[in-house]
């Protein structure tokens, strides 16, 4: 019901339950129980201006939106959905001697995590609640001006996977980035570039901050069981494509985001051991090189920090996990495999002409593919323009076989 309608239908009462719809909304909004409610946060540029015109975006102030992360993660602690699929310890699963891999408590990650809580007295004997967000920059077709649509989703790693996968409130919606825009003028310009990187940081450490001081000082939360228990909180896994992760660990596009080999090092020639990227290496580096070196040398962009090193428990180097769909179904299968073979048939055939005609067959093989249960039907073959994870997934079995 419009707002207008829930004015008239009060009128028509005597006594009416609500003075207007404002006094109706301001009820829903005290209502304790139901969703966490949505915050906003404004951030604006405060560095120098350049010399001459003053870009819009210096000007401009960048909003975002999100919900408490804290009492989000409170909520799925709490949901008695959970209770059987929950894991309140980490624990190591063998069979025989080989580590079963299954859910993220299994790891060696919270393992150790769980051991440094330990140590501590003031924490020793508090669960570790690991928090996975995941974010994914992408456009809308519809909108209502701005097409750019950032969302950030977070989960805990308590819960067991398969229930996270199937049940609808194991991963929730915390919030919408801001992707600010600018003239073309000054959009490659150095200022720019590092405005949008920092606000993006700026961004993240403001929406984490309620969950800063559980990660140093138990906080007592009710679990899905129905106990209440000691809780430690860590930022978790990463999830996010390959310019998501470069951005988050403030690493050049190209380099690698996990470890400090050089992007032009090939893996069938590199035979030296594989260095994992460190906070340590990273704080020496930036404090005794410049920019410019930091940049080409080691692939790091010194003048952001990344937001993770705000929090205790939080090293962006160990939550960058990677997208199963952008790298592993879509990455691997459409942008390297597809594009490999094409690149192939491209090099080996007498001319363009001939190399089409090949492509063209392939496409009218997998277009009279018979029908059969769990196979898709590609009548067009494998010319899609947009390609989703279903798609590629689907062709995968096809084209593969």
């Amino acid at each position: 019901m419009s707002a207008g309608d829930i004015d008239k239908l009060m009128k028509l009462s005597e006594d009416p339950p609500f003075a207007d719809h404002k006094d109706l909304y301001r009820l829903i909004d005290d209502i304790e129980h139901g969703d966490v409610k949505w915050n906003t946060a404004s951030i604006s540029y405060s560095g120098p201006a350049p010399p001459g015109p003053r870009p819009s975006w210096m000007d401009k102030m960048h909003d975002i939106w999100y919900r408490d992360p804290l009492e989000v993660v409170k909520s799925l602690i709490a949901n008695p959905d959970f209770a059987d699929e929950f894991d309140y310890a980490p624990y190591h699963e063998y069979i025989g001697s080989d580590h079963i891999f299954q859910n993220l408590m299994s790891g060696d990650w919270a393992w150790r995590q769980a051991d440094e809580i330990s140590e501590d007295r003031q924490t020793h004997g508090a669960m570790f609640v690991p928090v996975i967000e995941g974010s994914d920059k992408t456009t809308v077709s519809v909108g209502t001006g701005n097409n750019s649509y950032w969302p950030i989703y977070i989960s805990i790693g308590n819960i067991h996977n398969r229930s996270r996968r199937s049940h609808r409130n194991g991963v929730v919606l915390l919030g919408f980035l801001n992707d600010p825009k600018t003239e073309n003028q000054f959009r490659n310009t150095v200022e720019y570039r590092k405005f949008t990187r920092q606000l993006v940081h700026s961004s993240l450490r403001h929406i984490f901050s309620t969950l800063a001081p559980g990660m140093t000082v138990a906080v007592v939360v009710k679990c899905g069981d129905g106990h209440f228990r000691r809780a430690i909180f860590g930022l978790g896994p990463y999830i996010g494509d390959y310019p998501e992760q470069c951005l988050l660990a403030s690493i050049v596009q190209g380099w690698c985001a996990k470890c400090i080999s050089l992007p032009s090092c090939e893996p069938d020639s590199y035979t030296g051991e594989i260095v994992p990227r460190s906070v340590d290496h990273t704080v020496a580096v930036v404090e005794y090189f410049e920019l410019k070196t930091l940049w080409e040398e080691y692939g790091i962009v010194g003048d952001v920090i990344p937001f993770a090193e705000y929090f205790p428990r939080g090293n962006i180097y160990e939550m960058i996990s990677p997208d199963i769909l952008h790298q592993l179904i879509k990455g691997t299968f459409k942008d390297h495999c597809i594009t490999w073979v094409e690149q192939a048939i491209h090099t080996s055939a007498p001319n363009r002409k001939s190399a089409l005609q090949v492509l063209d067959l392939i496409d009218c093989r997998i277009a009279v593919v018979p029908p059969f249960t769990g196979l898709r039907h590609f009548p067009q073959g494998r010319r899609f323009k947009q390609w989703t994870g279903d798609d590629s997934k689907a062709l995968m079995k096809v084209f593969l076989l």
